[in-house]
């Protein structure tokens, strides 16, 4: 005999889109601003941003999860653009797939020798041109990455995030009078969420 349905209708499949209001969820801990504006933009309401996280959650905690590089290209599909990193004596591989959100930037997974993933998060495009960083007025939501924030303003100390996917960085730079102050700087999937006096 046949397995009788089950009435539920099958899940849709993760798409570039879910994918984005998961990166989404976890910028509005610290800058719902730009994160309502962007779910407008999408379309979608913040029950359907929520669900997009619940459905993620369940699949990198689920007893069958695939590895984390596999399913990233389930969901995001082939690397738009594959590089070669060094990282330390170690040569890493980078896949680097596009974010409709941001035009500018992409989306890194950077994978150890072994094919695990040592990293991931959003980075300028190859060959875009990124921000002019010269004061702490240029340090608005979303205008930079990590790296570049750590090179327009260096030497930048690495802080431990919050939460996996937020990184913190602390540095000295100019205020619009050139008067240099202390720093720290917070970032959520790589891209800058606001900074405060430390």
């Amino acid at each position: 005999m046949g397995t009788m349905p089950s009435g539920k209708p099958p899940a849709s499949p993760f798409t570039v889109d879910d994918f984005q209001l998961v990166l989404l969820r976890r910028m509005a801990d610290h800058n719902p601003g730009p994160v309502e504006d962007a779910r407008r933009a999408l379309g979608v309401s913040i029950a359907e941003m929520r669900e997009a996280n619940r459905r993620w959650q369940a699949m990198v905690r689920s007893p069958r999860a695939r590895a984390a590089a596999s399913r990233y290209r389930s969901v995001l599909g082939t690397p738009e653009t594959v590089l070669t990193r060094k990282v330390g004596d170690l040569e890493c591989e980078a896949w680097l797939w596009p974010v409709p959100l941001w035009p500018d930037l992409r989306f890194e997974v950077l994978l150890a020798p072994t094919g695990a993933v040592w990293n991931e998060w959003l980075i300028r495009a190859p060959g875009a041109t990124g921000p002019a960083l010269r004061t702490l007025a240029d340090l608005t939501p979303w205008s930079c990455t990590v790296d570049e924030a750590a090179r327009a303003f260096a030497p930048a100390r690495p802080l431990e995030g919050t939460a996996p996917t937020r990184w913190g960085l602390s540095f000295t730079a100019p205020d619009e009078e050139g008067v240099r102050r202390e720093v720290v700087a917070e970032f959520t999937w790589g891209l800058l969420q606001r900074w405060q006096p430390r």
